[in-house]
């Protein structure tokens, strides 16, 4: 898409954003865009693809085919998807600003919520028009998604009586459940909002023949994001001495249960699944054996080391590559090279899993908790489907041959000591979000502050130091990457360090250069490559914009444009009272061969979730050097640019 934004200052656009996600389910409240709403003729604009996507939705609105307003939506709904899709691709080929905000005010008034809402946020994710422009959080623009059904029904009770309050969030489930004790983790907003996010820079729609970029490693990152937050999740259990996630069979029961205590702005309350319930076939989704069939055909794939394309010709997986092929045929992205033989067996699980509540739609409930990006995580059973998939892709990665010394080594360069500036130390925060957007309104009333309280993990800052040689005369360039994993089972027997470094979690991944001699190299945690600070409150957003648009300034709020890592208080886990034992490990590897783009080492930050749109830096399989099988740990502890110590990490109750 060109970027001809005709002078439209940032700030500028940052208020048409903020104005548009505004009381989502209301009329809208800027004057000017209400009027473009009212005003705008879509069909009489300039568009990157002549016209041809506004004219395709215009027909399908004046039809009324549109799903209604007031109406769940769910993009696993093929048709919804469908709809919500052709309004990012009006406002993906708008040539201008003017042009795509009068789209957006126009299709606001006409089109279902959550579609709309799905439409903008991918295409402010993925526009040039949009770059460096704020995406409101989420929870505050559908906090039905994300808060309670209980704090919801509050919010409305503060409202009606119009008295400012703030409600105390609390955990789905109680105390009796042992899955409770890592709801923290499921239910947290933040990574509620890291999934979703994800999922918006990665679609599984993406069609690199409509978009104009293929996006880079899209099915290696679906492994890897997935893959990080099995095991971050299994490290939360350890630490509250539960045994890791069980992967979920489609030949057993599913034994936990789960009563989600949310509901949908309309359309009811999410569906509850009873314990121990045998897996159904889900009436035009999918049978429980085409599951089994799929992934068996997923299993004799990597057993023979290659996929077969649409055409019969083989793709070989036995290479750093594979994961990626295997990545887009798992999830099944339209990068899949055979969704017919393939099947989607990640989407299609989701779904099926999802609808166990009410598998023949006897009592027409809305969809699971699975089917939304932004709510799946609330379910355990969401975790114990992605070990599932995460033992296929170990299957992968094992079938590959483990790296030798000489693919490891870094020559000259050896790591002397690391240190960390404190202890490891985490703590629970409140939390305040505001629920404004929760509860219906009229311009006649003014608002009164409704906020909840919840509960979340967080982390003392540190400091991590390395001395690192430089034994040759020449500066060097180097990749440093950083990972930890438990050191004990939930027995306390010690993990072998081939088990361990499946598990472990990537904490930083950043690029330096080596001077001769002796470095020192330091890091804090706040700059992790792998989190991203909190998105301010969609309130201080439009403070900021407006106090910008006033004085005629310039609004900066580049930190913040890509929310696409974990938050940054979840980079370590909880730990416990007494001390955690991990394992720590640096590996240092030459950044010159690594790198994958030029320019890398005077930006030593970047969100290795990302790349969307551009090359991916790093040459490196994701979890290098740790992903691929260890037979012998001393090939990898025995060389110098390699260096491990024993961590502790501890959780402080604060009253």
């Amino acid at each position: 898409m060109a970027d001809s934004s005709g002078g439209v200052s940032m700030a500028q656009k940052q208020h048409d954003v903020n104005s548009i996600l505004w009381k989502v389910y209301e009329d809208i409240r800027d004057p000017n865009l209400k009027g473009l709403s009212e005003t705008f003729d879509p069909l009489s604009k300039d568009y990157e693809d002549n016209g041809v996507a506004v004219k395709l939705l215009m027909q399908e609105l004046n039809d009324h085919r549109l799903l209604e307003q007031k109406h769940w939506f769910s993009l696993f709904n093929t048709r919804q998807r469908e709809e919500a899709l052709m309004l990012y691709d009006v406002l993906d080929y708008s040539k201008d600003w003017a042009t795509l905000a009068g789209n957006a005010a126009f299709f606001r008034a006409r089109m279902n919520e959550g579609e709309f809402v799905y439409a903008i946020y991918t295409a402010v994710t993925h526009s040039k028009l949009t770059k460096n422009v704020v995406l409101p959080p989420l929870y505050e623009v559908t906090p039905h998604l994300f808060t309670n059904s209980e704090v919801i029904q509050e919010a409305y009770k503060a409202k009606m009586t119009q008295t400012p309050t703030k409600i105390q969030s609390h955990f789905t489930g109680s105390k009796s459940n042992p899955e409770q004790r890592v709801a923290y983790f499921g239910e947290d907003i933040g990574m509620n909002t890291h999934h979703v996010t994800w999922h918006l820079e990665f679609p599984f729609w993406w069609n690199d023949d409509i978009e104009d970029h293929h996006i880079e490693r899209k099915g290696e990152s679906f492994f890897w994001v997935h893959h990080q937050l099995t095991v971050r999740y299994d490290a939360e259990r350890l630490s509250n001495y539960l045994n890791p996630v069980e992967e979920l069979h489609w030949d057993d029961l599913i034994y936990e249960g789960f009563a989600p205590h949310t509901m949908y702005k309309y359309g009811g309350y999410f569906p509850s699944r009873p314990d121990k319930v045998h897996f159904e076939d889900v009436d035009g989704v999918a049978r429980v054996r085409d599951m089994l069939i799929v992934e068996s055909r997923i299993r004799d794939a990597i057993a023979h080391g290659y996929v077969t394309a649409k055409d019969g010709s083989t793709i070989s997986i036995r290479d750093s590559h594979g994961i990626d092929v295997l990545g887009d045929v798992i999830e099944s992205s339209l990068y899949s090279p055979n969704a017919e033989y393939y099947g989607a067996l990640h989407n299609t699980a989701h779904m099926v899993l999802g609808r166990q509540g009410d598998p023949h739609g006897k009592f027409n409930l809305p969809p699971g908790v699975l089917e939304h990006f932004e709510t799946a995580t609330r379910d355990p059973a969401f975790f114990r489907l992605h070990k599932y998939m995460d033992n296929i892709f170990r299957e992968h990665k094992d079938s590959l041959t483990p790296y030798t010394k000489t693919d490891l080594e870094f020559s000259g360069v050896s790591i002397d000591s690391m240190a960390l500036s404190s202890r490891l130390e985490t703590f629970f925060e409140d939390f305040e979000y505001s629920l404004i957007n929760a509860v219906d309104d009229t311009v006649d009333i003014a608002d009164v502050p409704i906020s909840t309280i919840v509960h979340r993990l967080a982390h003392k800052d540190f400091t991590a130091e390395a001395v690192i040689t430089n034994n040759n005369d020449h500066e060097v360039e180097a990749t440093i990457r950083v990972f930890a994993w438990p050191k004990y089972d939930n027995n306390h027997v010690e993990f072998s360090f081939n088990d361990g470094r499946w598990n472990a979690i990537e904490l930083d991944r950043f690029w330096t250069k080596l001077a001769p001699g002796a470095n020192t190299v330091t890091r804090s945690s706040k700059d992790s490559s792998v989190t991203v600070p909190d998105i301010p409150s969609f309130k201080t957003l439009m403070d900021k914009t407006e106090a910008a648009l006033s004085s005629n300034s310039e609004l900066h709020l580049e930190e913040f444009a890509s929310g696409l890592g974990l938050p940054n208080r979840f980079l370590i886990s909880k730990g416990k009272t007494e001390g955690m034992d991990f394992n720590l490990v640096l590996f240092v590897s030459d950044g010159a061969k690594d790198a994958a783009i030029d320019g890398l080492h005077g930006n030593t930050a970047y969100i290795h979730y990302g790349g969307a749109g551009g090359k991916y830096p790093d040459n490196r399989p994701h979890g290098y050097p740790l992903d691929r099988r260890v037979e012998d740990e001393r090939i990898i502890t025995g060389i110098t640019n390699f260096k491990s110590m024993e961590v502790k990490v501890y959780h402080v109750e604060k009253h």
